[in-house]
Parts: C-alpha cells; sequence; structure tokens
C-alpha cells in the first residue's frame, strides 16, 4: 500500500543528496554536472471471475548522475544511497565522460533557459490509502457489474485497481534544483461477450491523479460490457473509400502522431515528414493544437521538464499551421534552435476545431459521417514517420445515414498523415483526455479501406 508518508520523509534529505553529488562531480574535476534523485511505490490488484488474481506492491528508488568533461558526457545511475555508492557512482559516470567522444551538442541547458522560481502547487498529489484488500472490493465490483449487465457476457479478463505514488528532486551545476510529489491511481475491466468462434473483448477504464475522482467501478464495468457486447456479429466490408470518424480515445493517437513527427529527435535524424514544415500548413484550417503545462491535476502538467527548462504555454498548431516543435536541449542544438522545454514529451496537448460547437456530440457527429466506418480499435504500429505513410489493423462499426448497422473486423485502413491532417472534416465535442493528450472524436474525410 503506497505510504504518503515517504514524500513528507525524504524530501529534504533527497535535496541535500543531490546537492552532495553536484558538489563531489564538481571536485573530481566535472566542468558541469545533472543529478536526480526519485522515489516510487505502487499497488496493482487484479481480480478474475470475483477471485483475487494478482496483487503487485513496488518500492524503487533510483540516483541518476550526468557528468560533463566539456562536451563529453557521461553518465551512471544506482538504487543505494549509501554515501560510498553515491561516490562511487559519481565516479563511474566521471570515468564514462572521459572515455566519450565530444559532442558539440552535449551539455546543460542555458542558465536563462532553466525555471529557478518556487514550484507552484499544480495539484499533482493525492495520495490514495487504500489497502490490497480495499482495492480487491472496488475490482470485484466493477467486473461483477459487468458480467451482470447481459446475458451475452461470458467471460472476463479481470478487472484492475492501482495506485502509484511518487516522487523526485533534480539539479544541476547552473543554479537548478526542484521536484515534487505525484499520483496517478485507475481501475480497468474487461469483459468478454458471446461464445465460441463468436466471442468479443472490449474494455475501459478510469484514471485520474485523485482516486476521488475516479468514475465508479461498477459504471466502468457496464460501458466496457456494453462496448464488449457492440462488437458481437462483426464482419468485414467491401474495400472501398470511405470517410473514416476516429472514437476520440484513438484520436488522441493521431495528434500522439503529430507529437512523434515535430519531435527534435525526429527532426535531426530526418525521419520526420514534418522536416522544413515550421511556420507552413500541415493541418485544416480550422485546426488549433495548444499545449499548456500548467493545467492543475492533469498528467501532463510541469513547471519544468526533464531538464529543468521551463515549459510554457503556446499554440503548437494555430489555423491549421505548424507553429513549433518539441525540442530538448540537446535536440534544439543540434537543429540551431532553442530549448523548448520539452525534454520528456509534450505537455498537455490539446486538439480542437474552431468549427466545433457544444452540441457536436458523439452522435453529432455519427451524422455527419453520414455513411462510412467508425473506428474504436487500431491493430499495430504500420506508421512510417519518414514519409507519414499510414497503415493499420483496424475494427470498428460500418454507419449508414448516421446511424451504426453492424460491427466491422478484419479490415484495413490506410492514408497518408500529411494528407489525413489535412482533410480533417470535423473534431467532436465528445472530448476526452488519454494520458497528455486530448481531442474529440475526429471525423477524415476519406481514406482507403480494404476489407473484401
Amino acid at each position: 500500500m503506497p505510504d504518503s508518508s515517504f514524500v513528507s520523509a525524504n524530501a529534504a534529505p533527497f535535496r541535500q543528496l543531490v546537492e552532495r553529488v553536484l558538489q563531489e562531480a564538481r571536485q573530481i574535476g566535472a566542468s558541469d554536472a545533472a543529478a536526480e534523485v526519485s522515489e516510487s511505490q505502487g499497488l496493482g490488484v487484479t481480480v478474475r471471475h470475483g477471485s483475487l488474481e494478482t496483487v503487485e506492491q513496488t518500492r524503487d528508488r533510483s540516483l541518476d548522475i550526468t557528468v560533463y568533461h566539456g562536451q563529453q558526457r557521461g553518465s551512471a545511475s544506482t538504487s543505494d544511497f549509501s554515501p560510498a555508492a553515491v561516490s562511487d557512482t559519481v565516479r563511474a559516470a566521471w570515468h564514462i565522460a572521459r572515455h566519450t567522444a565530444a559532442d558539440p551538442a552535449a551539455g546543460l541547458p542555458e542558465a536563462d533557459d532553466l525555471y529557478l522560481e518556487a514550484v507552484p502547487d499544480l495539484q499533482l498529489y493525492h495520495p490514495w490509502d487504500i489497502d490490497p484488500d480495499g482495492a480487491a472490493r472496488l475490482a470485484r465490483k466493477a467486473e461483477r457489474a459487468a458480467l451482470q449487465a447481459d446475458l451475452r457476457i461470458t467471460n472476463s479478463d479481470g478487472a484492475t485497481v492501482s495506485t502509484y505514488a511518487g516522487h523526485f528532486v533534480m539539479g544541476n551545476t547552473r543554479g537548478f534544483l526542484g521536484g515534487y510529489p505525484y499520483t496517478r491511481h485507475s481501475v480497468s475491466v474487461a469483459p468478454i461477450a458471446g461464445t465460441g468462434d463468436a466471442m468479443q473483448r472490449d474494455d475501459w477504464y478510469t484514471t485520474h491523479r485523485d482516486a476521488r475522482r475516479l468514475a465508479d467501478p461498477a459504471q466502468v464495468g457496464r460501458y466496457a460490457a456494453e462496448r464488449a457486447l457492440s462488437r458481437l456479429g462483426a464482419r468485414r466490408i467491401r474495400t472501398g473509400q470511405y470517410p473514416v470518424l476516429f472514437e476520440a480515445p484513438l484520436a488522441c493517437g493521431l495528434l500522439g502522431s503529430l507529437t512523434q513527427a515535430v519531435s527534435g529527435g525526429a527532426l535531426y535524424r530526418g525521419t520526420s515528414f514534418l522536416i522544413d514544415s515550421l511556420g507552413k500548413p500541415v493541418f485544416s484550417d480550422h485546426i488549433d493544437v495548444e499545449e499548456d503545462p500548467f493545467l492543475p491535476g492533469a498528467f501532463g502538467t510541469a513547471a519544468f521538464d526533464d531538464e529543468g527548462v521551463r515549459t510554457q504555454r503556446r499554440c503548437l498548431v494555430d489555423a491549421g499551421t505548424l507553429q513549433g516543435y518539441l525540442l530538448s536541449t540537446y535536440t534544439a542544438r543540434k537543429l540551431g534552435m532553442k530549448s523548448t522545454g520539452n525534454a520528456g514529451g509534450s505537455h498537455n496537448l490539446a486538439l480542437s476545431s474552431r468549427l466545433t460547437q457544444p452540441e457536436d456530440d458523439f452522435a453529432a457527429m455519427l451524422r455527419r459521417l453520414g455513411t462510412g466506418l467508425l473506428v474504436t480499435e487500431l491493430i499495430g504500429q504500420g506508421v512510417n514517420y519518414v514519409t507519414g505513410d499510414y497503415s493499420r489493423g483496424a475494427f470498428g462499426y460500418w454507419v449508414k445515414n448516421g446511424v451504426i448497422q453492424h460491427a466491422v473486423q478484419e479490415i484495413t485502413i490506410a492514408g497518408n498523415l500529411r494528407e489525413m491532417f489535412r482533410d480533417i472534416v470535423a473534431v467532436g465535442a465528445d472530448r476526452i483526455v488519454r494520458g497528455t493528450k486530448s481531442t474529440g472524436s475526429i471525423l477524415i474525410g476519406r481514406m482507403a479501406v480494404a476489407g473484401r
């Protein structure tokens, strides 16, 4: 069971440990150094058919140290915080740095880019006082609701309740020192509908930093059952070109494809189809993508990135035009640019359309689709980020005149991300958050669908 006291007990010692490591690195000759010390603990409980299947309790801690000898870089880590082990780790990193090739882009962030203020309370830490028995009760409630939803729910892959808490302190020799605690909690359930060769499985989950804001487990179970039941009777459709509606959770994946393509690593390596796209149209002109690192309690919220560089609210895509990249200090230098505070990834990206109205719920988006394919699951990878070519196995529903007719399986949808982004017809008001990304359902005007 995660114990909230470990954060308050270790916060000050962690800061002292980071300061000591940086001092030792300087003493042995490092021109610069950075260190991070972290600790976490979690609980995960899974039940299946009402019986306890697994109980997993974790507790981890780590000290990571990076030292620089000019533009030579070395890193080492340890889970042993004893003085001797810490000193050995600093020396190991120093030894590696002395024997690596110099890299002109290596080095700490510029001091002017670092976040040097007190860290505000961004509501990221809400410990959940729950033990394995309590977690098992909630998991059983979720699974029971799924199994009792309909006689056609015949099996279960189980229900899981998890809780996780951690904290960290990081610092470097250019004046940055900061950290904070955080939590995340979830309830998930995966029911199976049908029998024999006609069985279908689906799942649903709720997740939040504050357990009080999780959806009711029974509600999660019933909705998961509805999703599994709706998949019964799935069949293939004819190959053709159709409009395609991505359900909101999958639409977040399309937003993820954007972040991959505009990440500094892909850009400087030449492995992105959006190279040299800054200031150019990449989406339909009604599309905006905003990044807000300061949303209270969100999973992508942070005052600074993994290097201590301050984050910033910004418009990544404005009226379809790409306004910025996602850059760390290293990738920015490789591109001759400045860090955007995205070492470690994006911070609460939200895709929206200027055409979306409050009444544009999921039903309205089906009417807007008219006759075409609703996609609710994607299978496999099938994305070439060098060319933008997109080809994924899919499961979904055939829609006619805005009404779902039947489930669809054993199909592949294909297109090119550059064309798909430009062919976004509408974005629904049925907004959902998945990880650090948020959007409503996304309607693309036309894609190739391979069926029978």
